[in-house]
């Protein structure tokens, strides 16, 4: 394919693009294909000889699309949204167009400088603590990460990496020395990650990955399955009576089951007066906020003040995740640190091959040292084009937009106190409830299987997309109302769907 090739495919690709959204509302929004669909459609090898666009293009919608479920559906409703948006989708076409490895500030200047810069743009939308820019006191800043997950490990390594160094002194264990490498053997044994029964599945995870212990924190409805400074202080005090030894702990501002938010007054408070490892002193508990969907939610000033965003001073590290509810597509997970040289002395391996003046001098940021690959992609084009595209005013209009709708539809809930129950909600435009019925006697054995019933039976239309959890026992639906193209009337007919489905499951 040449230029004029080029020219020709991609307006086709472009008209596609922008028809798939004027008509997505006409498609069902999970793909009913059966499994190994696409193997029967494929031949076993790749063509020896080249094929026309033409041919390849036809294969979009006859082999592909019926094999995807739209995430951008105005009727998915499922576990979070996946963002996109089109000035999104340009960057993600510029950064293929200028494709390279770029772990280095020399492989091309302007990708890195570009992330540094419009990651503090972001830190100062979302109303985080100054010592999180690259300006600031503590030289922080941000990264671009994959996703929630990758910056959950990259922290816990900088996590495990710090504590070491801390708790493993130099006069007594030299370095390079075999005493030394024998006494930090012998600390990661008893080392342990902490994390609630509400966390993401990341930081356990992690914890696999990196082979240290990890310990789970009960947390129930009394406390909004939050966790709690009381809470926290009871769980170290028991880990380190059993003689191990707590490293690293995520914390979570929207939870994936209800989003929930963590006490993080309780917390700091917690840690300050921590008896064996104070907060500021070695062998602190390094603290990550998991903020991938809710974080979004910071370009509010009012959300700002209700979750505390101030306190996160305190804590070493915050993820966000902008290709959750924030229009760029997927991957954007900006993970912020207050202290760069925790990535950079755990993470940093360095090759003659890497060399260069600019990084040797250390005039620049080489962000191979803040991750866990080395090779990194342009994703800051997009942040930069949408940030540009819809400003900070056109964000608060899209959050607050889809938050209503949220608080919307939980109304409509309470309007029927026949057929719903709310276990939680609406937190950050996600409303989490069940089939109604307790004080008519029924268990909970049978309100989870008729809750269950109409999860299917709603699902089954095609139209929308719930996803469940499971709640101190009680199985629950979780509808959120973050897709970008969700609007009232989309709501409205979910709401119909439930309703219907509801009393026809409670008549049977």
């Amino acid at each position: 394919m040449d230029s004029q090739g080029f020219r020709e495919a991609a307006a086709t690709a472009i008209d596609d693009i922008a028809s798939y959204y004027d008509n997505l509302d006409d498609r069902n929004v999970v793909s009913t294909v059966e499994p190994g669909y696409l193997r029967k459609l494929l031949p076993s090898e790749a063509p020896v000889e080249g094929e026309a666009w033409t041919d390849i293009h036809k294969d979009i919608e006859g082999k592909i699309l019926p094999g995807i479920t739209h995430w951008q559906h105005p009727g998915f409703h499922a576990f979070f949204p996946c963002a996109t948006s089109f000035p999104s989708i340009l960057g993600e076409l510029y950064s293929a167009a200028l494709s390279g490895a770029c772990f280095n500030w020399i492989c091309s200047p302007a990708v890195t400088e570009l992330e540094t810069i419009v990651l503090d743009w972001l830190a100062k939308i979302l109303g985080l603590p100054e010592c999180y820019l690259s300006t600031g006191p503590t030289r922080g800043g941000g990264v671009i990460q994959g996703s929630a997950s990758e910056a959950v490990l990259t922290a816990m390594v900088a996590a495990r990496d710090k504590y070491l160094r801390e708790t493993v002194p130099l006069e007594q264990f030299p370095e390079g020395s075999e005493a030394r490498e024998d006494a930090i053997a012998h600390k990661r044994s008893k080392m342990v990650a902490l994390a609630t029964t509400a966390t993401h599945s990341s930081t356990k995870k992690a914890s696999i990955i990196l082979g240290v212990r990890f310990h789970t924190i009960a947390v129930h409805a009394d406390t909004g399955y939050s966790l709690t400074g009381p809470v926290l202080a009871k769980t170290l005090a028991e880990l380190r009576a059993r003689g191990l030894e707590p490293f690293f702990m995520t914390a979570t501002m929207g939870t994936t089951d209800t989003c929930a938010v963590d006490d993080f007054a309780g917390i700091v408070s917690t840690l300050k007066s921590d008896p064996v490892h104070p907060a500021g002193t070695p062998g602190e508990l390094w603290v990550h906020i998991d903020a991938a969907y809710a974080g979004s939610a910071l370009v509010l000033p009012s959300v700002r003040e209700q979750v505390s965003i101030s306190l996160i001073e305190n804590f070493h590290s915050f993820d966000m995740n902008m290709h959750k509810w924030l229009l760029t597509n997927f991957d954007a997970s900006c993970l912020f640190v207050r202290d760069r040289n925790w990535f950079i002395q755990a993470l940093t391996i360095n090759q003659a091959v890497y060399g260069n003046k600019a990084s040797e001098g250390g005039l620049v940021t080489d962000y191979r040292e803040w991750q866990i690959p080395l090779g990194r992609r342009f994703r800051s084009l997009k942040i930069w084009f949408v940030l540009r595209n819809y400003g900070v005013k056109g964000l608060q209009s899209y959050i607050s937009r889809t938050l209503k709708l949220g608080e919307e539809f939980a109304d409509s809930l309470k309007s029927r106190p026949d057929l719903f129950e709310i276990l939680t909600g609406p937190n950050f435009a996600l409303t989490v409830f069940r089939v109604a019925g307790k004080e008519q006697g029924k268990s909970d054995e049978e309100l989870n299987a008729l809750t269950k019933a109409v999860c299917e039976k709603i699902n089954a239309s095609g139209r929308m997309w719930v996803t469940s959890t499971v709640l101190d026992g009680r199985f629950a639906i979780r509808m959120v109302t973050s897709v970008s193209t969700t609007e009232k009337e989309h709501v409205d007919r979910a709401w119909k769907i439930l309703v219907e489905a509801a009393e026809e499951v409670v008549k049977a």
